[in-house]
């Protein structure tokens, strides 16, 4: 029913900004939840930061004071700026979107995106 796809990845200077977007589409009324991933070979997916609805945010603790994580309701987007950006942080980041309402009611699914690279790198 959902379908997100990532954009705005890169090769960034440590020290620099980027901008991931991820756009979803389907039979959408609502989005709950919607928020960031990363992962590096070898490693396990971690969570980056989410934001619902109601105005809550978390972030991970090595990311906080760095990133801010935004949505746009009306476009059923979900953003994630990236300042001061760290080697550490390369990875291939994803979006998530959980707590859907869509026109059969509530969708209690996780949804994923094919994820964007981001590659910190002097």
């Amino acid at each position: 029913q959902v379908q997100l796809v990532e954009s705005g990845g890169g090769l960034v200077q440590p020290g620099g900004s980027l901008r991931l977007s991820c756009a979803a589409s389907g039979s959408i009324f609502s989005i709950n939840v919607m928020g960031w991933y990363r992962q590096v070979p070898g490693k396990e997916r971690e969570l980056v930061a989410t934001s619902t609805r109601g105005g809550t945010t978390n972030y991970a603790d090595s990311v906080k004071g760095r990133f801010t994580i935004s949505r746009d309701n009306a476009k059923k987007m979900v953003f994630l700026q990236m300042n001061s950006l760290k080697p550490e942080d390369t990875a291939v980041y994803y979006c998530n979107v959980v707590g859907v309402r869509t026109n059969s009611g509530f969708d209690g699914m996780s949804y994923w995106g094919k994820g964007t690279l981001v590659t910190v790198s002097s």
